[in-house]
């Protein structure tokens, strides 16, 4: 039977060592019961242990140095507890929690402030992290660390966790994991996913972030009914596809500058992007491709009240080999003879003289005035230059469905 070992301690503020000293006394598979106090500490767990906050107030605090916990076991569970004030130092990633090299650690109720790096994994599989609030210290953005660095770690959930005013997540070469239910603010890149394959990022809430989604070279991603809103400044971008293959489905993208910023291989040969059953709608932007348009399956989309529904912003390229169907465009305004909800002609997305802008910045002063607005009328009703077609939906909803 495993065995117990509970630490009854109420003392305010006890001396540096105490719960370290505990730790190292304690059998391995022992559960340490903390009672509300303040344990200045930098602790270090090598067994497998089991560290719970029976009550609210149990403080952990790192004295501004360096990791607030460091775990160089497998069979390690935190609960419940405050891990705050770690060290500043980037080059040594201090971090409220650092775990290395572990399996079958679970992270669940705790609050993480105050730290550079709020947890930060290297090779960690089979784990959890749930139920957390992260935040960062209270600097400038760009020289916060990540409230989640997840590097080579492989089949870990990160479920209903809260995470503000930090800079990134990133999981970069790590496999098989799912992200689910969190609550993600005011954050840079609030989840950037780099060479990873078969994530999961399910039914979590992104506002308020400069990026909510970068996906670079990750294969069989999937994007699955999330909330991504207001994406911060001029710039804001709700998701980045770079490369991989990503299906991106019932997901609300709304109130950003970009909704969608699409940069893919002139080379691709097959599908790799299925952008279906969304609500885009309300961007400046809803698609933005960098440079070819091809390799896109888009279908049953909702394109509602965006300035905007598809840009190209560089020159050149072939747009080919898409599937475009059933979506619903505001901007349609053909017919329905038949009655079958499809319009009787396709909706051609074309590039007119007002949009000259997507490849030349100096020409985003006129966007929207009288005189660009009065060529791009005009090129519609008697072309004088050919426009550019970037897409064609062959079926187009003349109703929206949902």
């Amino acid at each position: 039977m495993k065995k117990l070992l509970t630490l009854l301690l109420f003392i305010y503020n006890l001396d540096a060592g105490l719960l370290q000293d505990a730790i190292d006394k304690a059998p391995s598979g022992s559960t340490l019961k903390l009672y509300s106090g303040v344990y200045s500490d930098n602790i270090i767990i090598v067994k497998p242990l089991t560290i719970i906050g029976v009550e609210d107030g149990v403080v952990i605090d790192g004295g501004g140095v360096g990791n607030v916990i460091s775990i160089k076991s497998s069979n390690v569970t935190l609960s419940n507890l405050t891990i705050q004030n770690s060290g500043s130092l980037m080059h040594s990633l201090d971090s409220g929690i650092k775990v290395e090299k572990a399996k079958n650690i679970h992270i669940t109720k705790c609050k993480i402030l105050d730290s550079l790096y709020g947890i930060d994994m290297y090779m960690v599989q089979d784990s959890s992290i749930k139920e957390n609030f992260i935040h960062s210290k209270d600097i400038e953005i760009s020289l916060r660390g990540d409230a989640l660095k997840i590097w080579h770690s492989h089949n870990n959930l990160i479920s209903k966790n809260t995470i503000t005013n930090s800079r990134d997540i990133t999981l970069n070469y790590s496999h098989d994991n799912i992200i689910e239910d969190n609550n993600i603010s005011n954050s840079r890149f609030a989840l950037k996913v780099a060479h990873s394959k078969n994530t999961l990022i399910k039914k979590n809430s992104f506002r308020y972030n400069s990026v909510s989604l970068i996906m670079m070279m990750s294969e069989h991603s999937k994007i699955i009914n999330n909330s991504i809103l207001s994406s911060n400044g001029a710039a804001g971008i709700g998701v980045m596809l770079q490369g991989g293959s990503t299906i991106f489905d019932s997901n609300r993208l709304r109130y950003n500058a970009k909704g969608i910023y699409i940069d893919s291989n002139p080379n691709e040969k097959e599908m790799k992007r299925y952008i279906t059953n969304n609500d885009i709608s309300y961007n400046k932007e809803a698609i933005g491709f960098h440079m070819t348009i091809r390799q896109n399956t888009i279908t049953n989309n909702i394109f509602e009240g965006n300035i905007d529904d598809i840009v190209k912003g560089t020159a050149g390229y072939k747009t080919m080999l898409n599937r475009v169907e059933y979506n619903y465009w505001d901007r349609y305004a053909g017919f329905d003879t038949d009655g079958d909800n499809i319009g009787d002609n396709s909706f051609l997305i074309y590039q007119y003289a007002d949009r000259l802008w997507h490849y030349n910045n100096k020409v985003k002063f006129f966007y929207g005035s009288p005189i660009m607005s009065m060529l791009n009328f005009l090129a519609q009703v008697a072309p004088f230059i050919e426009p550019n077609l970037l897409l064609e939906d062959s079926k187009p909803l003349v109703e929206r469905l949902k």
